[in-house]
Order: structure tokens, then C-alpha cells, then sequence
């Protein structure tokens, strides 16, 4: 009886306290979350910045692997499942680091998880922070990178040199710089230095219209504005297609029956004729972000929304 008595008691204990501890931790929408190195946790922080560069530029396919119809996607997904494990176990080693909360407000939404994203997004807007892509702007340099942070209140465009001390490049195209170059990561990871300051910086205002294609995604703005890429290659623009890196597309391939074609004769491949293949961008990606940023951006409904339709073109 005593020691049912004693192990109740030790219990009860253990109960309270974990109760105690758990009532301790702020709930996910009192988190007060910060950009501040300082103030995060090592582990924390090296999770979000040395570890997404090493899992970014780790290869992951051969030479020959490039030649696989679709090999591509496979090397993606893996990227992108390492990018969110790794910034999950930064949040849990520090629930205050911003930045695991912004690489996973985009990583839920590559995945489609809606309802886990928008609850991340909101989380971080709510602490004054930022959602970041890297991005492609087709219109003023396709070779070269450029980074794109959603806040509640405005979109900016950053170079990608504006946080690299050195963009390397191959063929003249840019790449990922390495993991020394810890700004750039903090950057994409939502945290981009506020002393640096953007190549072109647009209130929600003043975007008129979203459209939402194949590949890309156009802001149409009111007025324009000047973009200037690490190439120094300038342009003036009303409308920003920008293709945000996270998703791809895949290669379809159609063929006809060929009706000469005798199984007992002939070979496998004599089976098809007039085979082509069709490259499909990632169409209900484009959707899913254009969704998410209205929706914790323009709850008002001000701008406009319209698509192209599913297919090859942009």
C-alpha cells in the first residue's frame, strides 16, 4: 500500500512538472522570433546557414545521370526533404531562430502542405520577418541569381552578390557560393542584412496583378521599376517574371502506335513512332505560392489573379 502510495505520489510529481514545463514554452504564436546570431543557438544557427549550403551543394547524380529522362526529380525531392529536416531540427534546437521558421514556410509549401505552411508563414510575418526564394529573372539576366523576400508589406529583389563576397560561375552561368559565405545563407533563409539594400523594393501595393504560368510567376506593377543583376545587366520593368527555385519541371514523352509494328518480327523500340518529348513546368507550383501570398499578404483581395493555362509554354 505504501509503495502504490509512494509511486502515485511520484507521479502525480513528475506530472505537474512536465505539465509546468509545458505550460513554461510559449505557445507557437507568442514566439518571439529573431534574426539576431547572438541570440540564437549555435547548433541552431549552423543548421540553418553551413548545413543548407552543404546540403544545397552536395551532388547528387553523375555525369551520365543527366541523361536520364527525368532523373532530375528524384535529386530535387532529396534536396528539398534535407532542406526542411534540417530546419526542423534547427526549430526544435532553438524555437526562437527565424530563420528555421522561414526555410520551412517555403519547404512546407514545395511539398504542398498548406496548412502546416500558412501557419509558419504567419508566424514569421507576425515577427516582422521575411520569406525568401533564390530566383531566376528571366527578363533582366537568365545567368545570373537573384534572391526574393515576401513580407507582409512588400516584395524586394536582391543580387545574389550583394550578400557574396564571389559568385562562381560555370559556362557563365551563376552558382551556390560556399558555406563561408554565411550572409547569403542567412539571406535566403529570410534573414537578409538590413544595411544591404535591395536593387528594387515594391510595396504590395503596388502590384496590380499575380499571374501564374508554367514556369514562372509575373507581378504586375504599377509603375516600374529598375533591376540590376551581378552581370550589371539593367532593365527597367512593369511586370517581374521570376522563375523561384524549389520546384521543376518533367519531360513527357508522347508517341503513336506504330501499326506496322509485329511483336514477333520487330524490335521494342520500332513499337512507337513519331516519339517526342514535351517539357512541362511545375504548374501547381506556381499556383500554390501565388496563393500563399495573397492570402497572408492581400486579405483584402486588391490584386488580381489570373493564369495561364497547363502546358508547355511559359
Amino acid at each position: 500500500m505504501r509503495l502504490a502510495m509512494s509511486l502515485r505520489a511520484s507521479l502525480t510529481a513528475a506530472l505537474v512538472a512536465a505539465s509546468t514545463a509545458a505550460l513554461a514554452q510559449p505557445a507557437p504564436d507568442q514566439l518571439r522570433l529573431t534574426c539576431n546570431r547572438t541570440d540564437i543557438d549555435e547548433r541552431s544557427y549552423d543548421l540553418t546557414t553551413a548545413a543548407q549550403a552543404a546540403n544545397l551543394l552536395e551532388p547528387r547524380h553523375s555525369f551520365w545521370d543527366r541523361f536520364i529522362i527525368n532523373e532530375h526529380l528524384g535529386a530535387l525531392d532529396d534536396l528539398n526533404r534535407d532542406a526542411r529536416r534540417l530546419a526542423e531540427r534547427a526549430r526544435e534546437a532553438d524555437p526562437r531562430n527565424l530563420m528555421a521558421h522561414s526555410i520551412l514556410a517555403r519547404q512546407y509549401l514545395i511539398f504542398g502542405w498548406m496548412r502546416r505552411a500558412e501557419q509558419t508563414w504567419r508566424l514569421v510575418l507576425d515577427n516582422g520577418g521575411a520569406v525568401a526564394w533564390t530566383a531566376t529573372l528571366y527578363d533582366v539576366d537568365y545567368k545570373s541569381h537573384f534572391l526574393m523576400a515576401f513580407d507582409r508589406e512588400r516584395l524586394r529583389i536582391y543580387r545574389a552578390g550583394q550578400f557574396a563576397s564571389t559568385i562562381p560561375r560555370r559556362l557563365g552561368y551563376a552558382k551556390f557560393p560556399g558555406p563561408d559565405e554565411v550572409r547569403f545563407y542567412e539571406a535566403s533563409a529570410g534573414c537578409p542584412d538590413p544595411s544591404v539594400v535591395p536593387v528594387a523594393d515594391v510595396p504590395w501595393e503596388q502590384v496590380r496583378e499575380i499571374k501564374a504560368g508554367n514556369w514562372v510567376l509575373w507581378f504586375k506593377l504599377s509603375r516600374p521599376v529598375t533591376v540590376v543583376s551581378d552581370r550589371r545587366k539593367k532593365k527597367s520593368l512593369r511586370e517581374i517574371k521570376v522563375n523561384l527555385h524549389g520546384e521543376t519541371g518533367h519531360v513527357e514523352i508522347l508517341a503513336s502506335p506504330n501499326p506496322d509494328w509485329d511483336p514477333r518480327e520487330d524490335d521494342e523500340h520500332e513499337r512507337w513512332t513519331n516519339v517526342r518529348g514535351i517539357g512541362l513546368g511545375p504548374y501547381d507550383y506556381q499556383h500554390r505560392v501565388r496563393e500563399m501570398i495573397v492570402r497572408v499578404a492581400d486579405p483584402e483581395g486588391r490584386i488580381r489573379l489570373t493564369s495561364s493555362s497547363r502546358g508547355a509554354g511559359w
